[in-house]
Protein backbone atom coordinates (compact mmCIF):
# COMPACT_ATOMS: atom_id res chain seq x y z
CA UNK A 1 0.00 0.00 0.00
CA UNK A 2 1.34 3.41 -0.97
CA UNK A 3 1.51 6.30 1.46
CA UNK A 4 -1.24 8.90 1.66
CA UNK A 5 1.24 11.41 0.23
CA UNK A 6 1.26 9.36 -2.98
CA UNK A 7 -2.54 9.35 -3.13
CA UNK A 8 -2.66 13.12 -2.59
CA UNK A 9 -1.41 13.49 -6.18
CA UNK A 10 -4.28 11.38 -7.49
CA UNK A 11 -7.81 12.35 -8.41
CA UNK A 12 -10.09 9.33 -8.20
CA UNK A 13 -12.67 9.12 -10.99
CA UNK A 14 -15.69 6.90 -10.41
CA UNK A 15 -17.27 4.29 -12.64
CA UNK A 16 -19.66 2.05 -10.74
CA UNK A 17 -19.70 -0.48 -13.62
CA UNK A 18 -16.08 -1.42 -12.87
CA UNK A 19 -16.65 -2.26 -9.19
CA UNK A 20 -16.57 -5.88 -8.07
CA UNK A 21 -18.15 -4.99 -4.72
CA UNK A 22 -20.97 -2.59 -3.83
CA UNK A 23 -20.20 0.88 -5.16
CA UNK A 24 -20.47 2.72 -1.85
CA UNK A 25 -18.09 0.22 -0.22
CA UNK A 26 -15.62 0.90 -3.03
CA UNK A 27 -16.00 4.66 -2.57
CA UNK A 28 -15.24 4.27 1.14
CA UNK A 29 -12.18 2.15 0.36
CA UNK A 30 -10.93 4.78 -2.10
CA UNK A 31 -11.60 7.66 0.30
CA UNK A 32 -9.65 5.91 3.06
CA UNK A 33 -6.54 6.44 0.89
CA UNK A 34 -7.19 10.21 0.97
CA UNK A 35 -6.84 11.08 -2.74
CA UNK A 36 -6.64 14.77 -3.68
CA UNK A 37 -10.30 14.59 -4.78
CA UNK A 38 -12.98 12.26 -6.04
CA UNK A 39 -14.85 13.05 -9.27
CA UNK A 40 -18.28 11.44 -9.17
CA UNK A 41 -18.42 10.86 -12.93
CA UNK A 42 -21.21 8.31 -13.63
CA UNK A 43 -21.98 9.96 -16.95
CA UNK A 44 -24.59 7.41 -18.03
CA UNK A 45 -27.07 8.57 -15.37
CA UNK A 46 -29.98 10.95 -15.72
CA UNK A 47 -29.76 13.93 -13.37
CA UNK A 48 -32.34 12.72 -10.84
CA UNK A 49 -30.62 9.34 -10.42
CA UNK A 50 -27.22 11.05 -10.26
CA UNK A 51 -28.44 13.36 -7.50
CA UNK A 52 -29.66 10.39 -5.44
CA UNK A 53 -26.24 8.77 -5.78
CA UNK A 54 -24.42 12.02 -4.96
CA UNK A 55 -26.43 12.28 -1.73
CA UNK A 56 -24.99 8.90 -0.70
CA UNK A 57 -21.40 9.57 -1.82
CA UNK A 58 -20.99 13.07 -0.35
CA UNK A 59 -21.15 11.96 3.34
CA UNK A 60 -18.47 9.32 2.67
CA UNK A 61 -16.19 11.94 1.13
CA UNK A 62 -16.87 14.30 4.04
CA UNK A 63 -16.04 11.60 6.59
CA UNK A 64 -12.58 11.13 5.06
CA UNK A 65 -12.13 14.83 4.17
CA UNK A 66 -11.84 14.08 0.46
CA UNK A 67 -13.21 16.88 -1.75
CA UNK A 68 -16.03 15.58 -3.94
CA UNK A 69 -16.27 17.08 -7.41
CA UNK A 70 -19.62 16.55 -9.06
CA UNK A 71 -19.71 15.94 -12.81
CA UNK A 72 -21.79 17.72 -15.47
CA UNK A 73 -24.88 18.57 -13.40
CA UNK A 74 -24.41 22.16 -12.19
CA UNK A 75 -27.96 22.39 -10.87
CA UNK A 76 -27.50 19.26 -8.76
CA UNK A 77 -24.26 20.66 -7.37
CA UNK A 78 -26.02 23.90 -6.42
CA UNK A 79 -28.94 22.04 -4.79
CA UNK A 80 -26.50 19.92 -2.77
CA UNK A 81 -24.32 22.95 -1.88
CA UNK A 82 -21.28 21.42 -3.60
CA UNK A 83 -18.97 24.15 -4.87
CA UNK A 84 -16.75 21.93 -7.04
CA UNK A 85 -17.84 20.81 -10.52
CA UNK A 86 -16.25 19.10 -13.51
CA UNK A 87 -17.90 20.13 -16.76
CA UNK A 88 -17.35 18.89 -20.30
CA UNK A 89 -15.61 21.69 -22.21
CA UNK A 90 -18.70 22.30 -24.35
CA UNK A 91 -20.81 22.92 -21.22
CA UNK A 92 -18.12 25.18 -19.78
CA UNK A 93 -18.12 27.20 -23.02
CA UNK A 94 -21.92 27.47 -22.91
CA UNK A 95 -21.86 28.71 -19.31
CA UNK A 96 -19.01 31.15 -19.83
CA UNK A 97 -16.79 32.22 -16.94
CA UNK A 98 -17.82 30.63 -13.65
CA UNK A 99 -19.89 32.53 -11.16
CA UNK A 100 -19.35 32.62 -7.44
CA UNK A 101 -21.37 29.46 -6.83
CA UNK A 102 -18.37 27.27 -7.72
CA UNK A 103 -14.94 27.60 -6.12
CA UNK A 104 -13.50 24.99 -8.49
CA UNK A 105 -14.46 24.17 -12.06
CA UNK A 106 -12.47 21.62 -14.02
CA UNK A 107 -12.79 20.18 -17.50
CA UNK A 108 -11.30 17.49 -19.72
CA UNK A 109 -9.21 18.39 -22.76
CA UNK A 110 -7.82 16.53 -25.74
CA UNK A 111 -5.66 19.21 -27.35
CA UNK A 112 -3.47 22.18 -26.48
CA UNK A 113 -6.09 24.47 -28.03
CA UNK A 114 -8.78 23.06 -25.73
CA UNK A 115 -6.52 23.44 -22.69
CA UNK A 116 -5.89 27.11 -23.49
CA UNK A 117 -9.61 27.68 -24.04
CA UNK A 118 -10.42 26.02 -20.70
CA UNK A 119 -7.95 28.31 -18.92
CA UNK A 120 -9.46 31.38 -20.64
CA UNK A 121 -12.90 30.28 -19.42
CA UNK A 122 -11.70 30.14 -15.83
CA UNK A 123 -11.08 26.42 -15.32
CA UNK A 124 -9.12 25.75 -12.13
CA UNK A 125 -7.59 22.57 -13.59
CA UNK A 126 -7.75 20.39 -16.69
CA UNK A 127 -7.67 16.64 -17.15
CA UNK A 128 -5.70 15.76 -20.29
CA UNK A 129 -5.93 12.44 -22.02
CA UNK A 130 -5.88 9.81 -22.79
CA UNK A 131 -2.16 9.42 -22.28
CA UNK A 132 -1.59 5.64 -22.32
CA UNK A 133 -3.61 2.76 -23.75
CA UNK A 134 -6.72 2.12 -21.72
CA UNK A 135 -9.53 -0.39 -21.75
CA UNK A 136 -11.93 2.54 -21.41
CA UNK A 137 -11.10 3.61 -24.98
CA UNK A 138 -10.45 0.38 -26.90
CA UNK A 139 -8.92 0.86 -30.32
CA UNK A 140 -8.30 4.59 -29.81
CA UNK A 141 -4.57 5.37 -29.93
CA UNK A 142 -3.21 7.13 -26.82
CA UNK A 143 -1.94 10.69 -27.15
CA UNK A 144 1.25 9.97 -25.20
CA UNK A 145 3.65 11.77 -22.91
CA UNK A 146 4.76 14.35 -25.50
CA UNK A 147 1.13 15.48 -25.81
CA UNK A 148 0.90 15.75 -22.03
CA UNK A 149 4.05 17.86 -21.89
CA UNK A 150 2.70 20.19 -24.60
CA UNK A 151 -0.55 20.71 -22.66
CA UNK A 152 1.32 21.33 -19.41
CA UNK A 153 3.56 23.87 -21.11
CA UNK A 154 0.63 25.70 -22.69
CA UNK A 155 -1.31 26.57 -19.53
CA UNK A 156 -0.55 27.85 -16.05
CA UNK A 157 -3.31 25.85 -14.31
CA UNK A 158 -2.73 22.31 -12.98
CA UNK A 159 -2.94 19.51 -15.53
CA UNK A 160 -3.88 15.98 -14.47
CA UNK A 161 -3.16 13.06 -16.80
CA UNK A 162 -5.79 10.40 -17.46
CA UNK A 163 -5.91 7.20 -19.44
CA UNK A 164 -4.02 4.06 -18.55
CA UNK A 165 -2.69 5.52 -15.30
CA UNK A 166 -1.21 2.77 -13.11
CA UNK A 167 -0.93 2.97 -9.33
CA UNK A 168 2.09 0.65 -9.35
CA UNK A 169 5.38 1.42 -11.01
CA UNK A 170 6.72 4.73 -12.27
CA UNK A 171 3.58 6.14 -13.93
CA UNK A 172 3.18 9.07 -11.53
CA UNK A 173 6.89 9.91 -11.75
CA UNK A 174 6.78 9.86 -15.58
CA UNK A 175 3.84 12.21 -15.89
CA UNK A 176 5.16 14.59 -13.24
CA UNK A 177 8.45 14.79 -15.15
CA UNK A 178 6.37 16.07 -18.09
CA UNK A 179 4.82 18.82 -15.96
CA UNK A 180 1.59 17.22 -14.74
CA UNK A 181 0.31 18.04 -11.25
CA UNK A 182 -0.81 14.44 -10.82
CA UNK A 183 -2.98 11.79 -12.37
CA UNK A 184 -6.59 10.69 -12.54
CA UNK A 185 -7.25 7.03 -11.87
CA UNK A 186 -10.46 5.20 -12.66
CA UNK A 187 -9.94 1.47 -13.24
CA UNK A 188 -7.13 1.06 -10.72
CA UNK A 189 -9.28 2.49 -7.93
CA UNK A 190 -12.71 1.22 -8.94
CA UNK A 191 -11.56 -2.38 -9.42
CA UNK A 192 -9.23 -2.44 -6.40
Amino acid sequence: MESNEFYHEIIAVTNRHLCSRPFLEQIESVCRQRPRALVLRENDMEEEEYERLARLVLPICETFRVPCILHSFSDTAKRLHVDKIHLPLLKLQEQGKPGREFSVIGTSVHSVKEARRAEELGAAYVIAGHIFETGCKPGVPPRGLDFLEEVCGAVSIPVYAIGGMQLAGSCLKEIKERGAAGMCVMSGLMKG
